[in-house]
């Protein structure tokens, strides 16, 4: 599967023990935010029925952030399948050269890699938090993540934040 998030689900629940089947469900539940996106850039991309399959491959949190960041819909198009092949090429490749470099590296918590995917995120979101609006909706995204975390599986956390998020944006458009 191509987003990071959902791997690293299932891997963190295999390597706590966890089955397969409980690993995969929930890299499912992560990943269906993805959904949500979808939704959010399928009119913006308009993506001719050949090309959709592919594009719903490439909607990820990185492709989706750099698409909504841009004014014009053909920047927005440009920037999302630039990430996407760049993304995917270099996530595959990286991925490989994890698989391959595990054997001589026991431990890469040493080095700290585990605070890249966090950093990252935190990257991509920092730009779109420049107005009192997206402040207000990151701070009350992390309330609720915090308040669910204890109670849910992994990944549903994030699922409950998209739901409310989603709701949210419905109510403000419909205004």
């Amino acid at each position: 599967m191509f987003t990071g998030a959902s791997q690293f689900a299932l891997v963190g629940v295999i390597g706590a023990g966890g089955g397969v089947w409980a690993g995969a469900a929930s890299a499912v539940l992560l990943g269906t935010r993805n959904a949500l996106y979808g939704l959010r850039l399928s009119s913006l991309l308009d993506a001719r029925r050949a090309l959709r399959p592919l594009a719903s491959q490439f909607v990820i949190d990185e492709t989706t952030a750099m698409a909504i960041a841009r004014d014009e819909p053909a920047q927005s198009r440009f920037a999302f399948w630039a990430t996407g092949f760049a993304l995917f090429t270099l996530w595959n490749l990286g991925t490989l050269a994890g698989a391959l470099v595990t054997h001589a590296l026991p431990n890469p918590k040493v080095l700290g890699l585990d605070a890249a995917p966090p950093a990252a995120f935190l990257a991509l979101l920092a730009p779109r938090l420049r107005a009192r609006e997206p402040l207000a909706i990151a701070g009350a995204s992390a309330i609720v993540v915090l308040l669910v975390l204890p109670f849910v599986p992994p990944g549903v956390p994030l699922l409950v934040v998209a739901v409310l998020v989603a709701a949210y944006g419905v109510r403000v458009a419909r205004r």
